[in-house]
Formats: structure tokens, sequence, C-alpha cells
């Protein structure tokens, strides 16, 4: 398979149920695509665990309890949707890795090839620089 290529994300969203949302926005930014995207997951009906950088006083968003860090949320984590910034990357690698997810995908505009070698050498798939949302919507169009 292409890394990031169609196959590679039709089998990665086939196997995906229970989404983390590294870099969450608050309702209070629902114009930006880190709010507006999980917000759209959450309405397809994907179980959204909100891991927000920010926001130290947030509990909840869109409903569902914050965590602080991917590896302390509870359960399998299927894919992790990465919000943040290509030079912040590394300072999630070990915990994107003690969380082990089945993948890690990195939003439209963020692509670090190093990060991405070292998660798919744990066996983590990786998509990098795609929109979640659009691939969404184009496979249920």
């Amino acid at each position: 398979m292409n890394p990031g290529g169609d196959a590679d994300i039709n089998a990665i969203l086939a196997q995906t149920r229970r989404i983390a949302v590294l870099g969450i926005k608050t309702e209070a930014q629902a114009t930006q695509p880190a709010f507006y995207v999980p917000k759209y997951l959450v309405d397809s009906g994907y179980d959204v665990v909100p891991v927000p950088v920010y926001y130290p006083d947030v509990c909840t968003i869109l409903g569902h309890a914050v965590y602080r860090r991917l590896a302390d949320v509870p359960g399998t984590i299927d894919l992790v949707d990465v919000f943040r910034r290509p030079q912040d990357l590394p300072a999630h690698l070990d915990d994107i890795l003690a969380a082990r997810p089945k993948a890690v995908w990195l939003q439209l505009g963020i692509r670090d090839d190093a990060f991405a070698t070292t998660l798919r050498a744990a066996g983590i798939a990786v998509v990098q620089d795609r929109c979640l949302m659009v691939e969404l919507q184009q496979r249920t169009a």
C-alpha cells in the first residue's frame, strides 16, 4: 500500500470508531477546524475523546470528558486526529507511542516525515496533510 494513499485511508477509516483529538479547541473556538472537525465526527457517530493542549480549566468538550495526555485515555484508541503545528509534533511522540493507537492522522497542512517514520516503525499507520472531515465526506457522498 502507498502510505497515506487512498487504500491506506480506506483501511484506517474502516477500523475507526474511537478518535482521540489531540489539540482540540473548545466551543468558544467553534469556527476553527480544531473544533468543527471533531464536532462533525461526533455528529457522524464517532466516539470522540478530547485531548486539548490548552484550556486547563476545561473538563468537557462536545459533551465528552477531557484528557490531558493520550496515554491517560482508558481503553483502545483507533485513531489520533492531530491538530498541532509540525514543529510541535515531536513533543507528543512519546505520549502517542505510549497510547498505542492503531493510526495517527495529521490534519491538512501538518506533515513531518521523520515523525511519521517513527510511528510507522512502531506499527502505527499514519496519514499526513489530509483533512479527516473531507475524507469522510467524500466517502459518504
